[in-house]
């Protein structure tokens, strides 16, 4: 696979552009695993939801914009009390009242770990594919990566210390609930060190967390 040119007056190294090559490398086989899972997804209907172009691209959006969400967070989001107003409202517009109930459960976990060590998640999706939709229901598949930050001493020698991405895979679960598309449900298809969008990576006294 060709390199992409370099802009105009720069120079690639040889490990710049191995870390190209090997970026571009990852998302070709994303999106191939995707492709398999979807051919491959159980609960597909014959023809794979083809006749449901518009739902199909109501739920890949949305799954979308649910990761996100749920993987994005910064301690410019806490308050006063040490919670993520902001966050748990981003994530709540998009999931069911069922999921928001375990949601809950679970989101003080991320907010202590922002707050105790100023951790800083961002959230890349390379691909999403649908595995199987019908009018009032769908399974959606999705892959891409987290990346964790978090400060690092204080003061005037404080730092901010970046994490190598974390990738991820998941299933997402979706149902239509007064009209509306809504999350319901997703589980991990990964190893056991891949990481979950509530928990950050290791680092400054943190642990990494299975998903909720």
């Amino acid at each position: 696979m060709a390199l992409p040119p370099a802009p105009a007056g720069t120079r690639l190294t040889p490990r710049v552009r191995s870390a190209i090559a090997a970026a571009l490398a990852l998302v070709v086989l994303v999106c191939v695993a995707l492709l398999a899972w979807s051919a491959l997804g159980g609960r597909a209907s014959a023809d794979g939801g083809l006749d449901l172009p518009e739902e199909r691209e109501q739920v890949m959006s949305l799954t979308d914009q649910f990761v996100k969400r749920l993987g994005t967070y910064s301690p410019d989001m806490l308050d006063d009390s040490g919670q993520m107003p902001d966050y748990r409202e981003q994530v709540r517009e998009v999931i069911t009242p069922k999921f928001a109930a375990d949601f809950d459960k679970e989101v003080a976990t991320a907010e202590q770990l922002v707050a105790q060590g100023g951790i800083t998640r961002t959230t890349d999706v390379f691909a999403t594919a649908v595995s199987s939709i019908d009018d009032d229901s769908a399974r959606v598949l999705v892959a891409g990566a987290f990346t964790d930050s978090y400060r690092q001493g204080a003061g005037a020698k404080a730092r901010t210390v970046d994490q190598e991405p974390l990738p991820f895979r998941f299933t997402v679960d979706l149902v239509v609930v007064g009209g509306e598309w809504l999350v319901d449900d997703f589980s991990p298809v990964s190893a056991p060190d891949e990481g979950s969008p509530t928990a950050p990576q290791g680092g400054a006294g943190s642990t990494e967390g299975s998903a909720p």
